[in-house]
C-alpha cells in the first residue's frame, strides 16, 4: 500500500518554464522520503472542492524537496499556477504505483509526449547515461526540460509535429523504431493517449518490456471514488477494470486495452 501524508508544504522555488507552464519546488520531507519515479500528487487549489494530480518530476531525498512541472488547463491549474514562492501547497503524497526500476540494464529509452516529459526526469536522473530520452511536443513553444534531461542523459531527441525545434520532424514513435532495432532493455512512456498507444504496440510488436503512464481525471486519488477506471487485462486474457490512481499510473504496456 502507497505510504502517503497530507499536509501542506512550503514553496522555495517557482519558474514559468514555457508557455502556461510551471516548475514549483516544495520542501516536504517525509514525502521526498518515500517518493518514487512515476508517482503524483493531488494538490487542492484555494477555493476548489477537488484536488488536481500532478506528476512528480524531481526528487531529492538528500534537500527533502519535491519539484512538480505542470501546465495551466483550467481554473483549478490556473490557481495554482498564481501560486509563489513563500506560498503554501495543501498536498496528499507520493500516491500511485511508480515505474519498475532495472539496476542491472544497459540501455532504457525515455518516451515523453508534452506534459508527459516532466516524469521522465526522475527516470533520467535513475538511468543516468543509461537512458536515452526521446521528447514529443506540437511545437517550439511547447518544448520544455531538455536542458534538464540533458543533464542525466547520454542522448536526447526532440521531436515537434511541425518541425518548428528540435531535431526530428514528426511524433516520437520514428526515433523509437530506430531503437527498437538496436535492441533496448525497457521502455518507459507518458504522454497522449493515442503516442501511448502507438509506444505500446512498437514495443509489444517487438518483444522489449514497456511500461507506460497513464493520464487519467481523478477525484480522491487513493482508489475510493472508483472515478478513474482503465480497462486492463491480465496475463490469462482476463480482462477486468483497474484504477489509474491507485493500481497506475503507471501500468504494463500489454495490460492497457486501448
Amino acid at each position: 500500500m502507497t505510504n502517503y501524508t497530507q499536509g501542506v508544504y512550503p514553496i522555495s522555488e517557482k519558474q514559468a518554464i514555457a508557455q502556461d507552464t510551471y516548475s514549483f519546488t516544495l520542501y516536504c520531507p517525509a514525502v521526498a522520503e518515500n517518493a518514487k519515479p512515476g508517482q503524483f500528487v493531488h494538490i487542492l487549489p484555494k477555493g476548489y472542492g477537488l484536488r488536481r494530480p500532478i506528476s512528480i518530476a524531481g526528487i531529492d531525498k538528500e534537500k527533502g524537496m519535491l519539484r512538480l512541472v505542470f501546465a495551466v488547463r483550467g481554473k483549478g491549474t490556473e490557481s495554482l499556477a498564481g501560486l509563489n514562492k513563500g506560498d503554501f501547497m495543501d498536498m496528499i503524497a507520493p500516491l500511485g504505483h511508480g515505474f519498475t526500476l532495472f539496476p542491472e540494464a544497459e540501455h532504457v529509452v525515455l518516451v515523453g509526449g508534452g506534459i508527459g516529459v516532466p516524469p521522465m526526469l526522475p527516470l533520467a536522473a535513475y538511468y543516468g547515461s543509461k537512458a536515452t530520452v526521446i521528447s514529443g511536443f506540437r511545437s517550439f513553444p511547447q518544448v520544455i526540460l531538455q536542458e534538464d534531461l540533458a543533464q542525466y542523459c547520454a542522448k536526447t531527441i526532440c521531436c515537434t509535429e511541425d518541425g518548428s525545434a528540435g531535431t526530428v520532424k514528426g511524433f516520437v514513435t520514428a526515433p523509437l523504431s530506430d531503437l527498437l532495432r538496436e535492441g533496448v532493455n525497457a521502455v518507459y512512456a507518458c504522454g497522449p493517449q493515442a503516442m501511448l498507444k502507438a509506444v505500446a504496440r512498437a514495443c509489444i510488436e517487438s518483444g522489449t518490456y514497456c511500461e507506460v503512464s497513464l493520464e487519467e481525471r481523478m477525484a480522491c486519488g487513493i482508489g475510493a471514488c472508483l472515478g478513474c477506471a482503465c480497462r486492463t487485462k491480465d496475463a490469462d486474457g482476463n480482462e477486468k477494470y483497474l484504477h489509474v490512481c491507485k493500481n497506475g499510473p503507471v501500468f504494463r504496456a500489454e495490460e492497457v486495452q486501448w
